[in-house]
């Protein structure tokens, strides 16, 4: 690739990272300012987003107007995406997406680590496991998601959909 179109690419991508921080400020003034929990409102992290996103892209778009980005080093990893764990990861966010509602927080998120721990193995070239290795994904994703629930509707009192009343599964 010649470095004029190099150096174009690069102010192109930088550019889009300030488009795209320029929509979230615009979002973001649609939200309530109104102060909520320690005095932050509910449109503070949109602009904390919007404004690093500002940061990243104006940096990005000054290295490539002075001189491109250095140092490029060749990219590691196969020269095409691993569509077979890209479904597997896919089908994991999907799944939170659509059973939520149905299997509850834990449960869902737990199955949603349990697939996409499997795509990824997949994409290493691993083999995916047993059955020994989908209990312990199981557990594993039930060890992470459970106390995260825990944290989000005892701590922050953040309401999310349960498979039980009980307010802890």
């Amino acid at each position: 690739m010649s470095a004029p179109l190099q150096i174009r690419l690069q102010t192109a991508l930088g550019s889009g990272a300030l488009l795209v921080s320029a929509l979230l400020a615009w979002g973001a003034t649609g939200i309530s300012s109104e102060a909520g929990y320690a005095g932050v409102g509910p449109n503070f992290l949109p602009w904390v987003v919007a404004g690093a996103l500002a940061l990243c892209g104006g940096f990005l778009v000054y290295e490539a107007l002075t001189g491109g980005w250095r140092h490029l080093e060749e990219p590691s990893g196969a020269a095409q995406g691993d569509w077979v764990a890209f479904a597997w990861v896919s089908a994991g966010v999907l799944q939170v997406a659509t059973l939520i509602t149905v299997l509850g927080f834990v449960l869902s998120c737990t199955l949603c680590f349990m697939l996409a721990v499997r795509g990824l193995r997949g994409a290493e070239g691993k083999p995916a496991g047993g059955p020994r290795q989908l209990v312990l994904d199981f557990v594993t994703g039930f060890l992470i998601a459970g106390p995260a629930y825990w944290l989000f509707t005892k701590l922050l009192a953040i309401n999310l959909p349960g498979l039980t009343q009980t307010g802890w599964l």
